[in-house]
């Protein structure tokens, strides 16, 4: 008969056991050492890797909207306005006692005009005289800004007045430019229409002969020199704007009376 295994003493029990787990944490030690001097520094290969870092540097989400392309604008329409007498081969139009020219008045009122019109969204020609830029211009319009005489004729030379080509390939086109610019410039400068004063320089005016068939023209005269001076010198803004309210009544369709 084998005698009894004598009871082992509590604190052998825990000694062991303590043995134990300190060959477990040391062995798990030694393999993650080993295993970290062992492993590359990646489990993929090296191109493997970069196609995935790349994949999820671009990747597009599912709630990702696309961007839409950017449209082609259009392009602004354009207006060409003709400074009267102004250019290389102009002269000075009418001139005053004192100097004071026609050419400096109707440039003056072109390129406010044209400031006017491109704050509208429209893209704005400013033409000298005799400009090689008319041979065949095409534009939305043609304006041509001019002022009358400045000598004393009598009492009734005052007021503006405008007038198309006496041949006109437009008429349709080119009465409702004249009509609009005739109604906004009496609205806003306040002077007359000098009825009964067109002359033969304005219905054959040269500009309506050069420009594209398809173009309608006006000329206007802003007023005379001697009797509305005051309005052409010292309100040049209402003269202009006068002007550019016609072209926008024109090119907006507005309605005009």
């Amino acid at each position: 008969m084998t005698p009894p295994t004598p009871p082992t003493p509590p604190g052998s029990t825990l000694a062991q056991t303590a043995r134990h787990i300190g060959v477990v944490l040391l062995v798990a030690v030694a393999a993650a050492t080993v295993f970290t001097m062992w492993s590359p520094s990646s489990l993929l290969p090296s191109d493997t890797a970069r196609a995935i870092s790349i994949a999820l540097a671009t990747r597009v989400g599912v709630d990702s909207t696309p961007v839409p392309p950017t449209p082609t604008l259009a392009p602004l329409p354009i207006i060409g306005i003709v400074a009267g007498h102004s250019g290389p081969q102009g002269d000075p139009g009418a001139v005053c006692p004192d100097g004071l020219t026609e050419a400096s008045i109707n440039l003056d009122v072109a390129n406010r005009v044209k400031a006017t019109l491109e704050q509208a969204g429209f893209r704005v020609d400013v033409l000298n005289e005799f400009d090689d830029r008319l041979d065949g211009y095409k534009a939305l319009a043609l304006v041509s800004i001019h002022s009358d005489s400045c000598d004393y004729i009598n009492d009734q030379a005052t007021g503006f007045k405008v007038a198309r080509a006496l041949y006109d390939q437009v008429p349709e086109k080119s009465d409702r430019l004249v009509a609009c610019i005739t109604d906004r410039y009496k609205d806003r400068t306040g002077m007359n229409f000098h009825a009964g004063s067109i002359t033969f320089d304005m219905t054959q005016y040269h500009g309506f002969n050069e420009i594209d068939a398809n173009t309608p023209g006006a000329i206007i005269e802003l007023g005379f020199l001697n009797l509305d001076r005051d309005m052409l010198t010292n309100h040049p803004d209402l003269v202009a704007q006068g002007v550019a309210e016609g072209i926008l009544c024109y090119a907006r369709n507005e309605p005009v009376p």
